[in-house]
Parts: structure tokens; sequence; C-alpha cells
């Protein structure tokens, strides 16, 4: 796998993919405080969560459950001195389809997050990983 992060101004990165895509990352810069986009860190924490929601479909999909819809919602905490490592993280998984079983959606989540995910298990090393999850019924289209 690789990847480009050039530098274009101030605090703005853009970053290339191996697979040609592209995104703007950076950190606050200036009195407005905007940031040109995600910063590094933010990203990581939306790649980890990624990565789980990826696993979460695919495994209830080949369970040939009717998964119509996948939300990871990421609370996460840093340590105060550097490197400033996530300590904390929290995934709340919303799972949404038609007559999802229970019992399934857990052991899929279950499933991303202590064998599948990657970056779970790299952000395993110096965070506390924890997680819960809502089943919502879809209506039958």
């Amino acid at each position: 796998m690789k990847a480009r992060v050039k530098w274009v101004e101030e605090r703005t990165f853009v970053g290339e993919s191996g697979s040609g895509h592209k995104v703007v990352l950076g950190t606050a810069h200036g009195s407005d405080g905007k940031t040109p986009g995600p910063s590094p860190m933010e990203l990581v924490l939306i790649g980890t969560g990624g990565c789980s929601a990826y696993d979460v479909v695919h495994i209830l999909e080949k369970g040939r459950e009717a998964v119509e819809d996948c939300v990871v919602e990421l609370d996460a905490d840093r340590a105060e001195t550097d490197p400033k490592v996530f300590t904390r993280i929290h995934m709340h998984f919303i799972v949404k389809g038609r007559a999802l079983s229970h019992d399934k959606v857990k052991r899929a989540i279950d499933l991303s997050i202590e064998k599948y995910c990657s970056a779970s298990a790299m952000m395993a090393k110096t965070a506390t990983l924890t997680h819960d999850f809502e089943v919502v019924e879809t209506m039958v289209k």
C-alpha cells in the first residue's frame, strides 16, 4: 500500500492514496481558526470507524441479513502529552434493516472489532475500545 502527502500552504496538506483518491487535511492556522479539512488524527478516527463498518456490513451480507444502513458514531479521548495517542475510543453502531437478528448484528460487530478490523487492532494498542449498538427496523419496501 502506498500514499503521498503534499504540503499546500500554511497548515494545509493534500493526501493521495495509492488508488488515486485525494483528501484535503489540515489544522487550524491563523486568527480565524478555520481548518481546510479534517486533521490527520480525525482521519485516523474516521478510518477506524470505516474499517469496522465495512466489516459489519460485509459479515451481515454474507449471513444473508437484510442490512440497509450502518452508521458508526465515534467518541474518543487523546493523551494530554505528546505523542497524543488515542486513549479511549467508543464506537456506537446504528444498524438498520429488515428483520435483522440482534444476535447476528452483535456477532458481526464483535468479530469486526476483535478479529478483522486492522484499524481497531492498532488503536487497541494505546486505547481502551468499547462499543455498543442499536438495531433499527425498517419498513418493507
